[in-house]
This record gives structure tokens, sequence and C-alpha cells, in this order.
């Protein structure tokens, strides 16, 4: 087994994602409950105390809710950047966190993963997505953004799984029951990703190797599961990317286990 990755939660009630090589376990974000992240991780056959860091994508609740609990009680490391830090700062309690900081741009590594984050729109105070390598193999995560990026599809393109945001459909979105200031942000440069843009950054990342998709972050009242599948599948047809498999990811349960046992090369013939 190269990497592996397991959607524990996606949503704005809490985004937690277990990536793991043959040797080391990551998970990116921690926005649910200690408790429920360690009953997550269960169902999967993993205890908290193997986890060999948290990495941080930014500091809203919904990224960083469990991480001081897990930490006291588990000993996790948690890395995030310096604006990050500095947004968690402002939380309750958050000086009893212990974080490792990295730069941004700058490829870092846990155990036998090399962790490479990239700047994303939204907004926060530093927010990034994650570029993880193992063995030749390198799946990303990119959960809350306002708009594709040249950058973001470079750091997408070649790998072969990725988590991504698809928040709302645009429809759902206008007819929603939402204070306008609201729906502004969320369509803004700086909020979140909708279904169709979501498709086109798939379209535009993906090479040969790109086999799964987890669909990211959706809004319980601006999207539906079926509207978000409808949509990204639709568009990847069009664009002669149907064989990619999406799968939704939940709030409210685990995904699937996506694996992959060697590099791509290794599977391909040579004549």
């Amino acid at each position: 087994m190269s990497l592996e990755v397991c959607v524990l939660a996606s949503g704005s009630s809490g985004n937690c994602i277990y990536v793991a090589s043959e040797n080391t376990r990551i998970l990116i974000d921690a926005g649910l409950s200690a408790k429920q992240i360690a009953i997550r991780l269960d169902q999967i056959g993993v205890v908290p105390e193997s986890i060999n860091g948290i990495c941080v994508s930014h500091e809203h609740g919904d990224h960083i809710g469990g991480i001081r609990v897990l930490q006291k009680r588990h000993g996790i490391p948690v890395f995030s950047n310096s604006g990050t830090l500095n947004g968690i700062r402002r939380q309750p309690k958050s000086e009893e966190i212990a974080v490792k900081v990295f730069q941004t741009g700058s490829p870092f590594t846990i155990g036998d993963i090399t962790v490479e984050p990239f700047s994303v729109p939204h907004d926060a105070y530093e927010p990034v997505g994650f570029r993880l390598t193992a063995n030749g193999v390198s799946v990303g995560s990119v959960t809350d953004l306002g708009m594709p990026t040249a950058l973001v599809r470079e750091k997408l393109r070649g790998c072969r799984a990725i988590v991504l945001e698809a928040n709302h459909d645009e429809d759902l979105l206008r007819e929603a029951p939402r204070p306008w200031p609201l729906k502004q942000r969320i369509r803004s440069r700086q909020g979140h990703l909708s279904n169709i843009d979501a498709a086109r950054l798939i379209a535009e990342s993906a090479t040969d190797a790109l086999e799964h998709v987890y669909l990211a972050h959706l809004s319980s009242d601006c999207n539906t599961p079926e509207t978000a599948i409808r949509t990204v599948s639709s568009q990847l047809r069009l664009d002669g990317l149907g064989h990619i498999n999406l799968e939704i990811s939940h709030a409210s349960r685990i995904s699937s286990i996506w694996k992959a046992h060697r590099a791509l090369e290794a599977r391909i013939p040579v004549d």
C-alpha cells in the first residue's frame, strides 16, 4: 500500500480527512470533536495515538474544533503555517496547542509522506490546500476555496485521488433563504466552490493518473448529493473523463477508503 484516503467527515459541521502510507498516518484538519474523530478512526481500525500529525488548512472552527483535545489526550503533533497559527491563537484555550509551523509553498515531511502546502483563495488568514506524496503516489486535498487558480490546478495535476470542495449549486444558492451578503460571500473569490466550478477544476487538472474524487464540503441547504454528482459527472463525461470515480463525502459518516497499492508506472505494461 502506497497511500490510502478516507474522508472521516466533510461539511460545515466539521471536516477531517485521513491519509496514510505504510508507515505514517496523517489527519488533514480536525473539525469534529476529539471523541467523534476517535469513533470514526476506530471504524477504519485506527487508534488516535497512531496519528503522526494533523495538518491544518485554515483556522475556521469546522476545521480545528477537535485539535486541542486530540493533542492533549493523544500527543498528536499539529502543523500549520504562521497565518493560520495567528488565527488559531484567537480561539479560547488555544495557547495550550503546540504548533509546528510550516511555510506555505515549501514541502515538509511527516514520516515517509511529503506534504506540499499551497495557497488557495478563501476568507481566512493564510488558507492552504495539500498535496501528499509517498512512494511515487500523490493525493490532493482542497476543501475550501472561492475559485480555481493556476496554482491549484498545478498541484492537483498528477494526483491519483483528490478531495475537492463542491459546496453549492448556483441555482439552489440563489433560491436559498439566506441573507444576500452571505450569498455574495459564498459566491466571491474568497468563498466556496460551486459544483460546476469543481467539475471544471477536475477536468483542467486531471491526468490519466486520476482515479477517484471525493466531492466535499457540500452545503446542507444549497446543494444535494444528487445534484453535485449529476453536475460534476455530466461535465466530466463531456470532457472525456467519465472513467473517474466520484464519491460524495458526508458530515455524518465516513467515506469509503481509497487505496493505491503501487506507483502508477508499475501498473502500465511494458512492451
